[in-house]
């Protein structure tokens, strides 16, 4: 029987299966931030224990960092103080750092990529659930608690059941107008966000293929907004031209030979999955979440449903309380006060393209606050560098500095109790965004494009 990328890659990395069938695996990349490391590092302190493989590690600051003023002290007292000590830990134990002020600072999620650090074929965890976005590259990335974090810094392994196996088939033309994002938030939505529950997913078809790097890691971010573990695209020559060249990616006849290694890791022809799901592109537009749950979730053009197939009477109540919206009312025309491009889930260069070129020449409406936050100081370099700020500039759009900012309410940039926010990031749980805070999930067109409107709109008037 043939293997699934999944298999190839956990397979290759099991040290030794213990008692009851547990793996122990090991861990190519562990990465890490200034929230979930602060407890992982005293453990380890107050055992006596070093780090085992230092130089398998990378840090950086993203979940605390304030996106206005970077070269100030930061205001908030535990938000410093995390800060702060993730440069003391890190200097303590000799684990390399990309803090404030530094080039490759960002969000962890999207410096992996672009260093070249996330490679084809790693494992790879960080205290952080959308570690998933790494798996766009073929990996096997996965968010971990503070104690296994501590496990990794300690022996570079961790004990895992192996998962089980979905795939998700996408095949077809995709309508104009329709992206990554749509793409994905259309899957929760069929098959609800506990639908993957227990496994990690490949995501196949055509339009996987025909995704870019920065598309297939939007898609695979959202991967675990359906429960899974997390979700994987087989590298191919998409994947390899894009690690081609970047920082700490291998050169020469290495680079060579561990491309021809990438490729062979693809889901043989007869592996077989637990599950597997089949869509048509032609069937999927762009969509917007009207509920407290990525799986609530349907076409911008659509109407609210009347029930959800998937939580009981009282659950979708509660959540339409809470968003203030009606059964059956309609999301086109809906005020918004509040637009947030960004987050590890689409904050990098395309993302800033898309919303460049559609707010191009024009003006934000004037009851929102529109704010495009990069997900890292290359993509701020690089949006300068192509004139993308001066479009938002222009546009009334504020271009600010590189961190996780309003996708949770864990810095400064917070959308203010009752107001909606139309956000590209990737969950939309009661107070995610700020206490009391409602938010509309969706791509960066629809974001862009609710910001020059002041409402929820068609985006086949723009395409």
């Amino acid at each position: 029987m043939g293997k699934t990328l999944f298999d190839k890659v956990w397979d290759a990395h099991v040290v030794t299966t213990a008692e009851g069938g547990i793996d122990v695996l090991y861990i190519d990349k562990h990465l890490i931030h200034e929230v979930t490391s602060p407890q992982a590092f005293s453990e380890l302190e107050n055992r006596g224990i070093n780090l085992f493989r230092p130089t398998k590690m990378v840090a950086t600051a993203d979940h605390n960092v304030p996106t206005i003023d970077q070269h100030l002290p930061i205001k908030d007292d535990l938000s410093r103080f995390q800060v702060n000590k993730l440069t003391e830990n890190c200097n303590k134990f000799g684990v390399e750092l990309y803090g404030l002020g530094h080039k490759y600072q960002g969000i962890v999620h999207v410096i992996g990529p672009e260093l070249g650090i996330t490679q084809p074929g790693m494992t790879i965890v960080c205290g952080d659930s959308h570690t998933s976005t790494h798996g766009a590259f073929g990996s096997i990335a996965f968010g971990i608690g503070t104690s296994q974090v501590a496990m990794v810094m300690a022996s570079q392994c961790l004990l895992q059941a192996k998962p089980k196996k979905m795939r998700i088939n996408v095949n077809g033309k995709l309508p104009k107008g329709t992206l990554p994002k749509d793409v994905v938030l259309y899957i929760i939505a069929k098959l609800s966000a506990n639908g993957g529950t227990g496994y990690f997913v490949e995501f196949a078809g055509n339009v996987f293929r025909e995704m870019s790097m920065e598309g297939r890691m939007t898609v695979c971010n959202m991967s675990i907004e359906m429960g899974a573990r997390g979700g994987m695209i087989a590298p191919d020559d998409t994947t390899v031209e894009y690690v081609r060249g970047k920082e700490f990616a291998p050169k020469g006849e290495a680079f060579e030979k561990a491309a021809a290694y990438w490729k062979s890791l693809a889901t043989d022809a007869d592996a077989i999955f637990d599950a597997e799901y089949s869509y048509n592109a032609e069937d999927i537009e762009a969509m917007i979440t009207y509920g407290t749950n990525p799986g609530m979730g349907i076409k911008v053009t659509d109407s609210i449903p009347v029930e959800d197939a998937f939580s009981g009477k009282e659950s979708f109540s509660k959540a339409l309380d809470y968003m203030g919206l009606q059964a059956g009312e309609q999301m086109i025309g809906k005020q918004v006060n509040y637009v947030f491009i960004g987050s590890c889930t689409n904050s990098r260069i395309e993302d800033l393209r898309i919303a460049a070129q559609v707010v191009k020449g024009h003006k934000k409406a004037a009851n929102v606050h529109a704010f495009i936050v990069p997900g890292s100081k290359q993509v701020e370099a690089q949006a300068k560098a192509e004139g993308l700020d001066k479009i938002f500039e222009e546009a009334g759009f504020q271009l600010r500095e590189p961190g996780c900012s309003a996708c949770l309410a864990m810095n400064d940039d917070k959308i203010p109790a009752g107001e909606y926010c139309v956000s590209t990031s990737n969950r939309n749980f009661e107070g995610r965004q700020g206490p009391g805070a409602r938010t509309f999930l969706a791509s960066p067109l629809v974001a862009a494009i609710t910001a020059l409107e002041g409402k929820i709109a068609d985006v086949k008037a723009y395409c």
